[in-house]
């Protein structure tokens, strides 16, 4: 173990409000070392500058091969380009309607004059029924995939090495049993985007079954957690700030650049990692090759410097400061499905309540790291 310790990421204080503790420590230490999390990058630049330096900050920061996420060119460039048209306009188009009505069923679901909480009555099966259905996984497995999440999160906060390892191999069995019903099926197997992968080349070969569930995988962890954190993180913005709500009532069009926003003062994704490829000055602190960075999301898309007041919420900014999806090569490509999802949803959620407010006495909950949002969220939803 390092015994030079700049903060502790698992201490109580840091915990009970992330947000808070991400602040300080941008000011204070702006690279900061820690056994768990190796030199965490809190600066809007910084992060910024790792992102797009490839070269120097390699996405290879992990012992397992993920697809492509811990790839860099030129291996990363053939699988992005495998996987950006999944995410494109025509896809996109054909989902929006099943999206919508999903949004739709969920909100009708609801009860009418009553609190509500909000992740487990709504956030959390919203996810899980998006994934599903833009997947073409049956709905049997949204309890299996809710658990799932909740261990990988429970191991990943441990830094039990054994303990990650073995909820990753239940999710690969869970998936290669979906693959195998399909290839089975052969001809009849269903028409959705997991068959559709598994007829998918790469370089002039198959994909191989290894590759399809590394892609599925990141697709998953990506979607679930941080589908769910963002209509959490969003309702109750709105909830406290009833002006805004009103606002974008009236005017529905701007609650997709309102959601980037919120995100933007309280991120649904807490960090990423790279590594450094060679001795590299950042922030005032020399980083080693070989060594291992955690860029802080929630930290540096609320840089004073960058967004003045971090709590002011406008629709004015510059969207390309946004680090909510990424940047560089590695920029998010589900952000367009990440951002219609929410969209549709938070838009039904406003359609079809008159006001959202929080319940006195009961402040939410915050999610434990790495995890963001809440753990828990109780709101009163005064329907129409």
């Amino acid at each position: 173990m390092n015994a030079h310790q700049d903060w502790d990421p698992r201490a109580p204080e840091v915990l009970a409000d992330p947000i808070a503790a991400y602040d300080r420590m941008r000011r204070r230490c702006p690279v900061a070392h820690s056994d768990y999390l190796h030199h965490s990058v809190f600066r809007h630049a910084d992060v910024t500058r790792i992102l797009l330096d490839h070269k120097t900050f390699s996405s290879q920061a992990s012992r397992h091969v993920s697809v492509p996420n811990s790839m860099d060119p030129p291996e990363h460039t053939a699988y992005r380009r495998l996987i950006e048209p999944y995410f494109g306009p025509d896809r996109m188009a054909a989902f929006e309607p099943v999206c919508r009505r999903l949004c739709a069923d969920l909100i009708a679901a609801l009860p009418r004059d009553a609190d509500v909480e909000i992740m487990f009555g709504l956030a959390h099966p919203f996810a899980l029924r998006m994934q599903c259905a833009f997947l073409g996984w049956p709905d049997s497995l949204h309890e299996p995939l809710r658990q799932w999440i909740h261990q990988k999160n429970v191991a990943t906060l441990s830094g039990d090495a054994h303990a990650i390892a073995a909820v990753a191999t239940e999710f690969d069995q869970t998936i290669r049993a979906l693959l195998k019903v399909r290839r089975d099926a052969g001809d009849q197997a269903p028409d959705d985007i997991t068959t559709s992968l598994l007829r998918e080349t790469v370089d002039g070969r198959p994909l191989a079954e290894d590759e399809i569930v590394s892609i599925l995988r990141n697709w998953t962890v990506g979607e679930l957690g941080t589908m769910a954190s963002s209509i959490g993180i969003i309702a109750h913005y709105l909830a406290t700030h009833p002006e805004l709500q009103d606002r974008l009532r009236r005017h529905p069009e701007q609650v997709r650049p309102a959601n980037d926003e919120i995100l933007r003062i309280h991120a649904p994704l807490i960090a990423n990692r790279r590594a450094a490829t060679c001795p590299v000055r950042l922030g005032g602190t020399q980083i080693q090759a070989g060594e291992r960075l955690t860029l802080i999301w929630a930290s540096a898309n609320r840089d004073e410097t960058v967004f003045g007041d971090p709590d002011e919420f406008r629709l004015d900014r510059d969207p390309s400061l946004n680090l909510l999806y990424g940047a560089g090569i590695h920029v998010c490509p589900g952000a367009p499905l990440a951002r219609l999802e929410i969209e549709a949803m938070i838009q039904a959620l406003l359609a079809g309540t008159r006001a959202l407010e929080p319940v006195a006495g009961q402040p939410p909950m915050p999610a434990i790291y790495p995890a963001s949002g809440y753990r828990q969220a109780m709101l009163r939803l005064r329907r129409t």
